[in-house]
This record gives structure tokens, C-alpha cells and sequence, in this order.
């Protein structure tokens, strides 16, 4: 019953793992059948182990050789089992390694890391995202979710999973339930509607599997921003409304845009943030605030107040507790 268990046991164990045991295993027990044949040959069974090993690689050094009939016979035998093992070992490596490099290219392979970052879907948005991303957070790393893209399009150090986002099992595949926050693009092979209709779905499904996890969605049409606050977005960015406001204001100051872009910018350093009001500030008036911060060269914009933002706000206006400083880091 016991060589039973045993037996069932060896067989539920992966191919890699059963080939490099019954290497060790002839390995150990050819070195030491060889000593007890040969001891003076092979002094010690560490002269026996290294001969075994020697001889089933077939790299043959030489230095140590069989002279007795006996000796020579465990030598075949070794010869015909132990190096058959071992090619079957190289062989089923390399498969594995090349059916993990393919399964890697074809966006199959889950993602097992936690504190990552899901962008759904690829486009020039989500290129450029990754660039700010990977100089606001340098250690987090960005899992790729898209149902079209190709293994070769995204960037090497960005891991890839090919599916529809709308599906868990894709979802799980990216480890959605430890991840840090999940990005949504609106889909640039739909119309605005469809795309926006898409994205909702995407966001209903993520919040199903991790109703915990922040999640940003990107929204095309005015109509859809209620659906995607009822679906759950912790945050939904508009991305037609952001792009006139900016075409608007061009019209009225020349050469707005490029000043925006360079405060978006975050290669060169600028950084929008919310700063947690301290206890210094407490109390104290925005204009109070605005020279406290400017003198650690940080950019005093806004108060938000629970669900309330105020832009340059009275300058008499008291800092209170639970406030967030809106600011603009260098």
C-alpha cells in the first residue's frame, strides 16, 4: 500500500521534476555500485558519484575508468539508462522554456505579481501613458489587456495578455484581485458610443471580481458618464471634454496649448497632485499656505473639500483637517 502512495505520488509530479529525480537518483546509486565494485579505482563514493555523472552528460573526462568485467557492465548499463534520462531532461527544458517564451509573445501566460498597474486596451494614449507612468511610478509594473494587439507592438518590459477584458478568466489571468488600480481606453476601433458602451461593460466586470480595486475610465460622449458613475469609476476621464477645453482656450490665448502640455509634462518634472492638509496648515489661510509651500517650491492651486474643488480660492479661506491641498510639484 505504502510503494502504492509512493508510486502515485512520483507520477503526480511534473515530467521536469520526475526525469531530474530518477537522474539523481541513478547518479547516486551507480556511484555507489561502482565504488563497492572498483574500490580502488573509485576510493570513495564521491569518486563514484562524480564518475556518474561524468558518463550520463557523455562529457567523459576520462579520469576516472572501469577495469573489471563487473565495472565495465554497470558502465553500459549506466551508458543506456542514465544518459537516456538525461537528453529527455535537456529536451523537455528546452520545450518548456520555449513553450513559456511562446505562451509570453501570444499574451497567454498569467500574470502572478501583485501592485500592478491594468491598462485596458493599446493605443498612442496608453503608449504615452506607460512614459508617464514609468516616471511617476518606476516600481510599478503594467499588465496590457487588448484583444487585437500583437506580442511585438508592446514594449518589452510590459507584460501582455491577449482576451477580452469583458471575460474573468482574462481578467484573472492579469491577477485582478491583488492589482494596484486598472486603467480603461475606450476602444478606438468603435464608434464613440459603442466604445464608451465597452468600456462600461469592461468596468461592471472588473468591479465583480474586485469591487475594491481604483479604477479610472476613460469616457468618449457626455451621455454615458452617469452609466459609468453608476458602474462604479472611481474616477472618469472625458476625454473629448479635456481636448475642446484646450481648443477653446487656444482661440482666446495663442500658444495655451504648449504651455498646458508643458505642465503635463511629467518627464520634465511637473507633477499635478493632492497633498493631505498637516497639521502646520491647519488653520491657517490659503494665502498662508500658498508661501508655506512656495518655499519648498511646491505650487498652491485649489482646496478640495469633500467632493468640492475651489481654484484659487479667497485667499482668506481657512485651511480645515480633512481638506486636500490641489498642487502643482516641481
Amino acid at each position: 500500500m505504502k510503494r502504492y502512495f509512493f508510486l502515485a505520488s512520483y507520477w503526480r509530479l511534473s515530467p521536469f521534476v520526475r526525469i531530474l529525480s530518477t537522474i539523481t537518483l541513478f547518479i547516486l546509486l551507480f556511484g555507489g555500485v561502482i565504488h563497492i565494485i572498483e574500490p580502488t579505482t573509485y576510493q570513495t563514493w564521491f569518486d563514484g558519484i562524480w564518475w556518474a555523472l561524468i558518463t550520463t552528460t557523455t562529457i567523459g573526462y576520462g579520469d576516472l575508468v572501469p577495469h573489471t568485467l563487473l565495472g565495465k557492465i554497470a558502465a553500459i548499463a549506466l551508458i543506456l539508462l542514465g544518459t537516456g534520462f538525461v537528453s529527455t531532461y535537456f529536451v523537455t527544458l528546452s520545450a518548456k522554456t520555449v513553450s513559456r517564451e511562446n505562451a509570453l509573445f501570444a499574451g497567454e501566460l498569467p500574470y502572478t505579481k501583485n501592485n500592478h498597474i491594468i491598462l485596458i486596451g493599446w493605443n498612442e494614449r496608453v503608449r504615452e501613458l506607460l512614459k508617464q507612468i514609468s516616471v511617476i511610478h518606476p516600481e510599478k509594473t503594467c499588465v496590457i489587456i487588448d484583444e487585437t494587439l500583437k506580442r511585438w507592438e508592446v514594449p518589452k518590459n510590459i507584460h501582455f495578455i491577449k482576451g477580452n477584458p469583458t471575460h474573468d478568466d482574462i481578467l484573472r489571468k492579469a491577477n485582478i484581485h491583488e492589482a494596484h488600480c486598472v486603467m480603461i481606453t475606450a476602444n478606438q476601433h468603435k464608434n464613440e458610443t459603442e466604445a464608451d458602451l465597452s468600456s462600461i461593460v469592461t468596468l461592471l466586470t472588473i468591479k465583480a471580481l474586485n469591487p475594491s480595486v481604483y479604477t479610472v475610465i476613460e469616457i468618449l460622449t457626455a451621455q454615458q458618464v452617469e452609466n459609468a458613475k453608476r458602474a462604479g469609476a472611481d474616477e472618469i476621464v472625458q476625454t473629448n471634454k479635456l481636448t475642446s477645453f484646450m481648443l477653446a482656450n487656444s482661440i482666446e490665448a495663442p500658444r495655451v496649448v504648449f504651455v498646458l502640455e508643458q505642465l503635463l509634462n511629467q518627464r520634465e518634472g511637473n507633477r499635478f497632485s493632492f497633498l493631505k492638509a498637516e497639521e502646520e496648515w491647519i488653520g491657517k489661510s490659503f494665502d498662508e499656505a500658498l508661501s508655506l509651500l512656495r518655499s519648498n517650491r511646491i505650487l498652491l492651486i485649489g482646496v478640495m473639500r469633500e467632493e468640492e474643488l475651489w481654484i484659487n480660492p479667497s485667499p482668506p479661506l481657512l485651511i480645515e483637517r480633512n481638506d486636500q491641498l490641489f498642487v502643482l510639484l516641481d
